[in-house]
């Protein structure tokens, strides 16, 4: 299986790439602040290839439950310093997490090659076109509402049933939009609209998300729900149970894992494909 974003192929046939998570933000829920700078988001975007990052992407609007919005000149103002700089370092590709179509095509002007767009490709109407006339890598996320509402809105008959009913409508509309299938990933949402619960019923049913012929990301590095069942407050202390969910995603099928802690989720990952490899 091929996942393509511009000029870049990823054969994930037996490779699971992982997603350095950088969030230039005041507000994130576990990193907020810690890469304002944009030297010193430079910085730790380059520590994270060095420790096994295979993309990293780059968020300007923080996405947590209750997030203030940011508009799309602000949130260009604190990516755009950081793409730039990323491409003079390095070729490894970058991928702008926004849901706005100004944001997303002027990002890949500047050296982006995949648009994460928490809202599917649905919340702007023009985001469609924009990953078709540019070739991007899209990375098409279930989630209800938006971060100031989705919460409110966990009320599923059946869960697992409606995140594979969005997926075949995101799939046919991304197609008839003129997005190659290639350049197509599904993540089902961790964290986005599901109480801790339904979360660990999304985990353990990752392998029904497989049957699309498209790569699955998989994307719970530090979040409440891990807080929640292990009783951690401290996003930054829940390494060991986002080790679990990544070590499950893995051997469920999931071949793009988004993180914050790169090395030693690159060894989770990597032990966890070798194991369901054997």
């Amino acid at each position: 299986m091929k996942f393509t974003c511009c000029s870049n192929s990823f054969d994930l046939d037996r490779r699971v790439l992982i997603m350095g998570v950088l969030n230039v933000t005041p507000d994130s829920f576990s990193d907020g602040g810690d890469n304002v700078v944009p030297d010193l988001a430079i910085a730790n975007a380059l520590a994270m290839i060095d420790a096994g990052a295979d993309i990293i992407d780059i968020g300007g609007e923080s996405t947590r439950p209750g997030a203030e919005p940011v508009n799309a000149a602000d949130e260009l103002a604190r990516v755009h310093p950081v793409i730039y700089g990323l491409r003079k370092e390095t070729d490894v590709p970058v991928s702008i997490d926004t849901w706005k179509s100004q944001v997303a095509r002027d990002s890949i002007a500047a050296g982006a090659v995949i648009i994460n767009d928490i809202s599917g490709f649905n919340r702007d109407p023009v985001m469609k076109c924009v990953a078709a006339d540019t070739g991007a890598g899209c990375v098409v996320m279930h989630m209800r509402g938006t971060p100031q509402t989705m919460q409110s809105q966990t009320d599923y008959d059946d869960l697992i049933g409606e995140i594979k009913a969005y997926f075949v409508r995101a799939l046919k509309d991304l197609k008839a939009a003129g997005v190659a299938p290639d350049n197509i990933c599904l993540d089902p949402g961790v964290g986005f609209s599901k109480t801790a619960e339904q979360n660990l019923l999304l985990l353990r049913c990752l392998a029904e998300f497989g049957g699309y012929g498209r790569p699955v990301l998989l994307g719970p590095s530090r979040k409440s729900f891990i807080g929640k069942t292990l009783g951690i407050d401290d996003p930054g202390a829940r390494i060991w149970g986002t080790a679990a969910a990544v070590a499950l995603g893995v051997g469920a099928g999931a071949r793009i894992i988004r993180v914050h802690d790169v090395a030693a989720m690159r060894q989770v990952a990597d032990m966890a494909l070798a194991l369901s490899s054997a």
